[in-house]
């Protein structure tokens, strides 16, 4: 019998069935203690397959996004802040704007929770089948500086560039020179209408002009990003403070 199992594992794993290969004798075992049919047998031995290629694969996805970290839209507070309702939350995590290749644009100071909502979306779009890429626009404009002679910049670029969903954190913090708003306006032609954006910056698209030393290139640059956009506008208290850790005790001391 033991040979018998080895050899059918060795025959799923020429077929590429590697999960199924490593499970077999534990499905064996439930076979015989519920009398499954032959039909139930193949039913339980596919499904098993499908759901953990599924997962590995959700795995994968996970791995080449390059989250900083794994925050929820579940775990984002909604009640401390007044510029997303509970609805709006759940329309944006429906996705109908990423199948519709809309941008979103997320603006306010920082500690508000621009970052974790895009990472959030991220994650649903992960779980729903979306390949998703995360990246700091200092490391973006990084990568796009370096991708002539370092393999590491051109994988991650080219695994950017064949994202259903890009996230560029701190879009506009800092200026760019001529030669790199032009490699920023390449890569956002390269997505433009094959890929939704999110955005998240302390500044409007109306200040972005003022940090690009080409006007021409920032003009050509908006034009792809709001030709579809939603633009989330956040007013709120920095999160981040209300809920700062202290080294003082809560209570006042009296002297």
């Amino acid at each position: 019998m033991g040979d018998t199992v080895q050899q059918l594992q060795d025959q799923f794993r020429h077929l590429r069935m590697v999960e199924t290969a490593k499970e077999l004798p534990v499905i064996l075992r439930q076979a015989e203690q519920f009398s499954w049919t032959y039909l139930e047998f193949l039913q339980e031995l596919l499904t098993y397959e499908l759901k953990r290629r599924e997962e590995k694969n959700i795995e994968k996805r996970l791995h080449w996004a390059k989250f900083p970290y794994h925050k929820t839209l579940h775990e984002f507070h909604i009640d401390e802040q007044r510029s997303l309702s509970t609805r709006q939350i759940n329309q944006l995590k429906e996705l109908h704007w990423l199948e519709q290749q809309y941008h979103l644009i997320l603006l306010g100071p920082p500690g508000v929770g621009k970052t974790h909502i895009a990472i959030g979306l991220g994650l649903e779009a992960i779980q729903k089948g979306f390949q998703a890429s995360f990246v700091t626009m200092g490391e973006l404009i990084h990568l796009l500086k370096t991708q002539e002679y370092l393999r590491k910049s051109q994988i991650q670029l080219k695994r950017i560039k064949e994202s259903d969903l890009v996230i560029i954190d701190d879009l506009m913090y800092m200026a760019m020179d001529q030669r790199e708003a032009n490699l920023f306006f390449h890569l956002i032609n390269d997505l433009y209408e094959r890929s939704s954006l999110i955005l998240t910056s302390n500044k409007g698209p109306e200040g972005w002009g003022e940090l690009v030393g080409d006007q021409g290139i920032m003009t050509a640059i908006l034009d792809r990003l709001l030709h579809r956009v939603e633009v989330i506008q956040f007013d709120d208290d920095s999160y981040r403070l209300k809920h700062r850790l202290t080294i003082f005790e809560r209570d006042s001391v009296q002297s």
